[in-house]
């Protein structure tokens, strides 16, 4: 099972283009209880620390020390004075990072009036590089790619039928919570949302301008998957037309993504309104904690309210279930953990949790192979565990530096599903969580077990697919391929303060007239389209209006529209056409397309 980039099973170095490395931070289902308060009550503004250590030491370890959600004062001022320092704290689910270089700080906190579980998060020291954190590279980026091939793993989803009908809203924000995004690639930088993107590596949240950015390159292929842009270059994601915002919870060199750093993430999703957030690890060094162990128990007490806390902001977490080809609802032993130092071999049960993936309310997801219709041979299954799957075999997409390549991992089925989450969630503004969760596998395609005795359940239901595979086009309300030949424009135009400007379409091959049900998707990029008027202009000069001025201060168009043009030859040149009528806000016709 491979959680960060460093060591779960990784294979291979990224090459452009060709490499295949197995890659995939991982989970699987269930939680710990919160002593005293129940997890729905976690809900007020989270606030991430304050005071620091003056200066790091060799032997600082760092802890999570739980307590009632609300003013820590009293407990962050007991670290203090039992040889430890606050790093950072959420006080909306009652967690403090503490650092000490005292190897009785656990043992002496948890006599403290208050504290409910103290737990060391790592058996590694804190990096120096904590109190002064070095800012990611700024890769140099390769020339774009000509082409935009669309790939199997997303017509496997539907995900090339579900673009005609509604590529995802630009209101919809998905957070990727992994090792960094690179927000300039081509593909990338038209749907990234820098205002919303952090680094909470070291389990603070570091907003200065790139601390975003990929220390490896696994968060960048995993949002270009989400959300690569529909640009005619390279690749496509399976909602590129929502926002994709960088949380960064990878520490740099090892590429870890210890408990503070995941507390850190979630919790930034729920405040700033991610309503998915795609989790391709597991939370180091333990891959499965066990409520039996002190510091692990913390662990999955801090996570699992992190969590809960996001869910209740409106936050869906999708998780990649990993790559050990184990049966996640019968664990016996790990022989992987801890990570950071020497791992030992032990004896588990099932209530040793990999996290998040398997805390209540989070989708986890196990990889088809691909035929599409098979388990990927290296992806973890379990009854009662896995939700859905998704392709994860030779998953090409977006790298830094502005390349591309293919990896292979339960890290590449689970962002497909993020992308299904965000379409659902752009075609049903008014979904919860759960609801989104339940549309998920309501939606997916039944696959049956294979002749594989590991497999139980039946084809609704089992230990491989859970409920099947995801499908984006019933995400978009489609339930068949859009009818008809298909023609697209995908030059950009740019569309000037009070100006109008129109993009064509010559259609050709098509017998007799249009149809009543004429699809016209629209791809606009610009601020505030109240300015905007867009029409679809016949071949013989007809007008039909699509948007007149509407959306008052909304950002972008990407939509598709219905037309009724049954008067209207089909063959000949269409038009888009653009009217802006005020001034400050410009913006480009990004593409659009019509599907007869």
């Amino acid at each position: 099972m491979f959680s960060h980039i460093s060591g779960r099973m990784r294979i291979a170095a990224i090459a452009l283009g060709t490499t295949l490395a197995l890659a995939g931070p991982v989970s699987l289902a269930q939680a710990a209880p919160v002593d005293n308060e129940p997890l729905a009550a976690f809900t007020a503004n989270a606030r991430t620390a304050q005071e620091a250590p003056a200066a790091w030491a060799a032997g600082t370890r760092a802890y999570l020390v739980i307590t009632t959600p609300g003013d820590t004062t009293a407990v962050r001022s007991a670290v203090t004075a039992n040889g430890g320092s606050v790093f950072s704290s959420f006080d909306a689910i009652g967690v403090i990072v503490a650092h000490s270089t005292s190897a009785s700080f656990a043992s002496t906190m948890r006599g403290v009036a208050g504290v409910q579980k103290v737990g060391a998060t790592r058996t590694s020291d804190v990096p120096a590089d904590a109190y002064n954190p070095a800012l990611p590279s700024n890769p140099a980026q390769s020339a774009a790619p000509t082409t935009e091939p669309v790939r199997s793993d997303m017509t496997q989803i539907k995900a090339d039928q579900a673009w005609a009908v509604n590529q995802g809203s630009a209101t919809v924000k998905v957070g990727i919570l992994d090792t960094g995004v690179d927000d300039q690639h081509q593909d990338l930088a038209p749907n990234f949302n820098a205002a919303d993107s952090v680094s909470c590596a070291y389990g603070k949240a570091d907003t200065r301008a790139g601390a975003w950015r990929d220390v490896d390159q696994h968060g960048t292929h995993v949002a270009g998957t989400v959300a690569a842009a529909k640009n005619g270059k390279g690749a496509i994601g399976v909602a590129p037309g929502v926002k994709i915002s960088s949380v960064r919870i990878a520490e740099p060199g090892s590429t870890l993504f210890f408990a503070e750093n995941t507390i850190c993430g979630l919790v930034w999703a729920g405040d700033h309104g991610f309503k998915v957030t795609n989790n391709s690890y597991y939370t180091d060094p333990w891959q499965f904690n066990c409520p039996d162990n002190l510091d692990q128990a913390a662990i999955l007490e801090g996570v699992g309210r992190a969590q809960a806390y996001a869910e209740s902001k409106g936050s869906l977490q999708v998780a990649a279930a990993g790559n050990s080809n184990v049966d996640l609802a019968n664990k016996t032993t790990d022989s992987s953990s801890p990570n950071d130092s020497t791992p030992v071999t032990r004896t588990i049960t099932n209530a040793c949790l990999d996290i998040p993936a398997e805390l209540p309310g989070v989708v986890t997801v196990s990889a088809n192979g691909t035929s599409g219709t098979s388990k990927a041979s290296f992806s973890n299954y379990g009854r009662d565990v896995i939700e859905v799957s998704a392709p994860g075999e030779s998953v090409y997409s977006t790298v830094p530096g502005g390349k591309y390549s293919s990896l292979s991992g339960t890290s590449m089925a689970a962002p497909h599903v993020a992308g299904v989450a965000a379409l659902l969630a752009s075609a049903n503004p008014a979904y919860t969580p759960a609801d989104i969760r339940a549309k998920l596998g309501e939606h997916a395609t039944d696959l049956a077990c294979p002749s594989d005795a590991r497999c139980t359940g039946t084809t609704a239901k089992n230990s491989f697919f859970g409920e099947g595979r995801v499908d984006a086009l019933k995400a978009v309300g489609g339930s068949t391929p859009p009818p008809g030949a298909y023609f697209e424009n995908l030059t950009d135009v740019t569309i000037s303060d009070n100006a109008t400007v129109e993009s064509a379409i010559t259609v050709s091959g098509v017998t007799g007239n249009a149809p009543s049900t004429l699809k016209v998707g629209v791809d606009i990029k610009h601020t505030y389209i109240g300015d905007l008027k867009v029409d679809l202009v016949a071949p013989d000069g007809s007008v039909y209006t699509l948007h007149n001025r509407s959306g008052s201060s909304t950002d972008n168009i990407a939509q598709t529209y219905t037309v009724n043009a049954s008067a209207e030859v089909a063959n000949g040149v269409w038009k888009l056409r653009v009217n802006d009528n005020a001034n400050a806000d410009t913006g480009r016709i990004d593409a659009w397309n019509l599907t007869f």
